[in-house]
């Protein structure tokens, strides 16, 4: 019995980008279907994990801080955030997501239907797989040096 050939970084990185690039569309029109832009979309998304501060939210979102401000201004003012004080540190202001946050959060993505299709594809075993890879690959990083 051979062994199938490897893939090379490259071909995987092409399949990544148009897997991206379909959950990318996906979510866009799932947003925009809550009146939301694909950004603030992305935020109630990170939001999602917890709260967070406005820096670090800009930096997890890649995004200039000013920005990361309008967005957050905007999503505040249809009641799907909120901005706290930190506890540790007054100065700095943490982004709460809302009931109201998460139910737009849980619509955008149940309206993802591509997506789900594409994952439904998939035996439990091999999504269990899926998610192992992408966060050995993109969520858990090595601790800096």
């Amino acid at each position: 019995m051979t062994e199938a050939p490897r893939t090379d970084t490259a071909r995987l990185m092409e399949l990544l980008s148009v897997s991206l690039g379909v959950y990318y569309g996906d979510f866009t029109i799932a947003a925009a279907s809550e009146n939301l832009t694909a950004s603030q979309g992305k935020a109630l998304t990170v939001l999602r994990r917890g709260p967070a501060a406005m820096r670090a939210l800009a930096e997890t979102m890649t995004c200039d801080a000013s920005n990361m401000t309008g967005i957050i201004d905007r999503l505040e003012k249809r009641g799907l955030v909120r901005r706290e004080a930190s506890p540790s540190d007054r100065r700095v202001k943490n982004v709460i997501l809302t009931a109201e946050g998460e139910r737009v959060t849980d619509a955008i993505r149940a309206k993802m239907h591509t997506t789900r299709d594409g994952l439904d594809r998939l035996s439990d075993e091999e999504r269990d797989r899926l998610y192992v890879l992408l966060e050995r690959a993109f969520v858990t990083r090595p601790a800096c040096s």
